[in-house]
């Protein structure tokens, strides 16, 4: 909010030059939250696809968990007016990877009810596989 008061008084002072530069920096603060957003949504659906292959089997909870985490994602990362996506595919794909240490660590809580450490847990799984899954179900 502070940052609209700023603009405010940047575009009645006549500084174009100043408002342009925080519209920049209002939209990559936007940006930003956008992309904490799917990241945040991408741990959890690595964190059930681990859990998937990890453990070879699937149950309702986890699959409408992974559901949730594609809509969200989707959701978010739609622009509403000027159409397209805030983020591309290769974008998306950079989330996915800084995200899968994050939903590996979770997983080793749970997988086998969190028998294995994260380094035996990463030997058990694919990243590769997860992450391609992830991105076939996200980019249609």
């Amino acid at each position: 909010m502070e940052e609209l008061l700023d603009l405010k008084k940047l575009l009645l002072q006549g500084d174009i030059k100043g408002s342009l530069a925080l519209v920049e920096e209002l939209e990559e603060m936007g940006r930003k939250a956008i992309i904490d957003k799917i990241r945040s949504y991408a741990i959890i659906l690595l964190l059930h696809l681990i859990k998937q292959q990890a453990e070879k089997r699937t149950t309702k909870s986890w699959d409408v968990s992974i559901r949730n985490s594609i809509r969200e994602i989707i959701n978010t990362n739609k622009r509403r007016k000027a159409g397209g996506n805030y983020v591309s595919s290769e974008e998306l794909k950079e989330i996915l990877i800084i995200a899968y240490p994050y939903a590996l660590d979770s997983a080793s809580l749970e997988v086998a009810e969190g028998r294995y450490e994260v380094e035996e847990l990463e030997e058990m799984v694919n990243q590769e596989e997860i992450i391609n899954s992830a991105l076939k179900k996200l980019v249609l």
